[in-house]
């Protein structure tokens, strides 16, 4: 027998415009709350409500802990440019990294814009100011392009930093992004390979899988194995639960990914940087700095101090 909640969620599942609607409630009542309260206040009241625990800003000591603190204190302007899914590009470029970016295929200002009788097929959407809004556009499936255009429309403009008050993408030029659908051989999605770094030093790899959906959403049952430099599996939890697969890298795959990261996360205190790996090349995916917004799940719990103790935040420039 269906509950009420998993009626309503088939019903709007099924339904493009009652998603719309629903997301543009979702933001309405981000922007409220907003309103309601400064960064800090926000800070312990996300915190407890994710957690469970109170958040120590005073004193912090835990990974968690230390991501909040930057994220309310830490105003380097590179941050902006580095979340900003298409500005990161130059970045890696002048990091000499060039040859590991995806292959784009145009920016928007408007989804109006985008000619989709012309627009390479299969290719990837996303925004470049937030999180989880992508969608794949393959022309041989079908494809609401009016829903996709209202619904995307709607997200640019949306200020992302309301929702967990990361600074870094409050100054963000919102925009669409179209790149090259990354697929392998048998036309699998690819796997995510996502390295967590401390001033330049890549000491964990996030192994994730079913990251994205045959759609190009993001999933909400994918698995994460934990990693540490030396490619061993570690008896170690971050909010997802662990996954049966095998690491499918190389050793030299794995070792040319922290190379890569190493250099790209060499600025920050702490950021996490993502590949894929797709027919023996490396790709790069996007660099992120507050990991889950600082509301962790991180099993065995010594690991939280652990974490929190390679991120050095007296070494960065801390500004109101």
């Amino acid at each position: 027998m269906l509950t009420i909640k998993k009626m309503r969620s088939k019903i709007y599942r099924n339904s493009d415009f009652l998603q719309y609607l629903w997301l543009c409630h979702e933001w309405k009542v981000i922007r409220k709350n907003a309103e309601r309260m400064n960064d800090r206040e926000f800070a312990y009241i996300r915190y407890k409500q994710r957690t469970g625990k109170e958040l120590n800003l005073d004193d912090p000591r835990t990974f968690d802990e230390k991501l909040w603190y930057l994220k309310l204190y830490n105003r380097d302007p590179l941050l902006t440019i580095c979340s900003d899914k298409y500005r990161v590009r130059e970045y890696v470029e002048r990091c000499g990294l060039g040859h590991i970016l995806n292959k784009l295929y145009g920016v928007y200002d408007d989804a109006r814009d985008i000619d989709f009788d012309s627009l390479p097929s299969p290719c990837f959407l996303k925004c470049n100011h937030t999180s989880g809004y992508n969608i794949i556009f393959d022309r041989t499936k079908p494809f609401n392009r009016c829903n996709f255009i209202r619904t995307f429309n709607f997200i640019l403009k949306q200020n992302y930093y309301w929702c967990s008050r990361e600074w870094n993408y409050k100054n963000i030029e919102p925009k669409i992004i179209a790149e090259r659908l990354l697929c392998d051989k048998e036309g699998n999605l690819p796997l995510d390979y996502r390295f967590l770094c401390f001033s330049g030093e890549p000491k964990l790899m996030l192994f994730d899988v079913g990251v994205c959906t045959n759609e190009g959403f993001h999933a909400n049952d994918c698995r994460r194995n934990v990693y540490d430099e030396n490619m061993n599996l570690l008896d170690l939890s971050i909010t997802r639960k662990r996954h049966n697969e095998t690491l499918p890298l190389t050793r030299d795959q794995f070792e040319e990914m922290k190379k890569y990261a190493a250099i790209l996360s060499k600025p920050f205190a702490h950021c996490r940087v993502d590949f894929y790996c797709i027919n023996d090349k490396v790709y790069f995916g996007e660099i992120t700095f507050y990991h889950m917004g600082g509301t962790n799940n991180i099993q065995p719990p010594e690991w939280e101090l652990r974490m929190g103790s390679w991120i050095d935040v007296t070494k960065i420039k801390i500004e109101n």
